[in-house]
């Protein structure tokens, strides 16, 4: 069985090992590939593996021997699942491998936005320290999250690891998820409505797929639900959010501060607004790229596939 990883590079840099997939079929393994290389490259693989690579429905109608998509990602909007469906193409996931390390830089841009680390950190190596009049000093407003709101909306996995480092933070928890039907796993976490949740939090963290639904979720009429103090934090995708709406928001003081580690465009075009925002926190789409998640990631993937050579295939997703 011929199989292609289509973007091996992101998800194995070079530190973890494709040996396992490898003793599977005739693997090829790219770094990258572009739009123009996509159908040349896959032609002839009964698998693909794609961590960003899109596969939408002409390429999949393309591809004639074409029987698993592997996606090596818990996302799975790049795919056609329609598509897929239609031409019994078995596509699977990676669900759960990053939900510690998510979690974890959520928080980390959230302490950010509270004590601006770095900046303070460099204002000492430039010798401000050194010079000032006394023998402590701070550049922005330093914030205790004791006693505040943290508003979660999408309450799976990563959602609800977040709520609960927020509790040991000392947060009380609100929580808007259409799609989780398990209870919230402490009483004093409390479910809410969107609208209600954005004006009653002082921090909003967005934990929700992005579909058809959620695109463009957080808009200008929404951010105007948020407190003027309110932070926002985008760990999920970043067409979750309106970035112009964001930028006004922002530059216009209607919020406080946003941290983000994903844009709609990525990599993002160099005039972004949000690059030129007020107090914007940007990191470049690495909440889940953790070594330890990344192995789990590749473990399972191959999990996956070898599940579906075996003829009972595991985290199929469907259309």
């Amino acid at each position: 069985m011929k199989i292609v990883v289509l973007d091996g590079y992101t998800l194995n840099p070079g530190d973890l090992s494709w040996e396992p997939l490898e003793k599977l079929g005739s693997v090829e393994i790219h770094p990258r590939t572009p739009p123009e290389a996509l159908i040349s490259r896959a032609a002839g693989a009964q698998a693909l593996l794609t961590n960003k690579v899109p596969l939408n429905a002409e390429t999949i109608a393309a591809l004639n021997d074409l029987r698993y998509i592997g996606v090596t990602a818990t996302g799975v909007d790049i795919i056609d699942l329609a598509a897929a469906r239609a031409r019994v193409v078995v596509v699977t996931n990676v669900p759960a491998y990053g939900v510690d390390s998510v979690a974890q830089l959520t928080i980390a841009l959230l302490l950010e936005l509270c004590h601006r680390v770095g900046l303070h950190s460099d204002a000492v190596r430039a010798g401000e320290w050194s010079r000032s009049k006394d023998w402590s000093f701070t550049q922005t407003p330093q914030i205790e999250l004791a006693g505040k709101t943290l508003g979660v909306v999408g309450f799976g996995r990563i959602g609800r690891r977040v709520a609960e480092i927020a509790r040991a933070l000392g947060m009380r928890v609100l929580v808007s998820s259409h799609h989780s039907k398990e209870p919230p796993p402490y009483d004093d976490v409390v479910r809410a409505s969107l609208e209600e949740l954005l004006m009653a939090a002082d921090v909003v963290s967005l934990h929700c797929p992005l579909t058809a639904e959620t695109r463009g979720l957080i808009d200008a009429k929404k951010l105007g639900m948020m407190k003027s103090a309110a932070f926002l934090l985008n760990t999920s995708r970043g067409a979750l959010i309106d970035d112009r709406a964001l930028t006004d928001a922002l530059n216009q003081g209607r919020i406080a501060g946003a941290g983000l580690d994903v844009l709609a465009v990525e990599p993002p075009p160099p005039d972004n607004p949000l690059f030129a925002a007020r107090n914007c926190i940007i990191t470049p789409h690495m909440a889940w790229a953790t070594r330890e998640a990344r192995a789990r990631c590749i473990r399972t993937a191959i999990e996956n596939f070898t599940a579906f050579r075996a003829g009972h295939p595991q985290n199929v997703v469907s259309g």
